[in-house]
């Protein structure tokens, strides 16, 4: 996989999957913007793409909160600026809360929905007027297993997943025209920490035999945006090592 010289865009690239893609990305020679709210973060994964020995690529950081659409637009406007084109956005940041259906306000309600899905939207047409002026591009909205599946007191985040798969297959048509694909990435248990301090019972209920860790996910990002992929448009790839077709009943 070659992406020498593309600029990508990955939000909340300042730790676990989003640092796995943007480092992903570098490795194979793009430029990443590493579009991330913690400053300290975000600017420790640019200089970490900047010194490791794999990567042929480049990273600036950009600090952005993708519930503020002014500071969605303001990257958007940056990165048209210093590079004048745009090969890859990668939706990736967001936030979550458990929270009793009882309980949750209207205002915990529209934060999660303003950072999880709005800033999808917005993000991915601020993208897109940029994408069409050099023949089209890729986007992948990271959204989760949860938009199928749940535990209790999930609601708001649920909702916000199960929302950014409609808005993946509703961009992909609308964006088609202008040579623009947009797919889902629902990834499942995903260990952003420690691994190795899983038990075996945590991977023995997976079918794949593990937990999931953000490589995985990152893999799955390069094939997705691959140029030679292009019949791909308006899917939602599960990366879950199977859990989501387990049947599990009660002894």
């Amino acid at each position: 996989m070659k992406y020498t010289d593309n600029i990508v865009i990955v939000t909340g690239a300042g730790h676990g999957i989003g640092r796995a893609v943007a480092i992903a990305y570098a490795s194979v020679g793009a430029h990443v913007v590493i579009a991330e709210r913690n400053r300290e973060a975000g600017e420790a994964v640019a200089n970490e793409i900047h010194t490791a020995e794999a990567a042929t690529g480049k990273a600036s950081f950009y600090q952005l909160d993708v519930s503020q659409p002014q500071e969605i637009e303001q990257l958007m406007q940056a990165v048209a600026k210093r590079f004048g084109r745009l090969d890859v956005l990668i939706n990736n940041a967001g936030i979550t809360a458990w929270e009793s259906p009882y309980d949750l306000t209207v205002d915990a309600w529209d934060h999660i929905m303003n950072t999880n899905l709005r800033s999808v939207f917005l993000a991915s047409r601020e993208a897109a007027k940029l994408m069409r002026q050099n023949g089209g591009g890729a986007i992948i909205n990271l959204a989760s297993t949860r938009a199928h599946m749940s535990e209790p007191h999930t609601e708001a985040y649920a909702a916000s997943k199960g929302g950014i798969l409609a808005l993946t297959h509703a961009l992909a048509v609308s964006l088609g025209p202008d040579g623009i694909r947009v797919n889902a990435i629902s990834p499942g248990w995903i260990e952003n920490g420690d691994y190795s301090l899983l038990r075996p019972e945590d991977h023995k209920q997976h079918p794949s035999g593990r937990v999931g860790n953000p490589d995985d996910i990152a893999r799955a990002c390069l094939f997705l945006t691959q140029k030679e992929n292009d019949f791909m448009t308006g899917t939602e790839l599960v990366i879950d090592g199977g859990m989501t077709r387990k049947m599990i009943y009660v002894p």
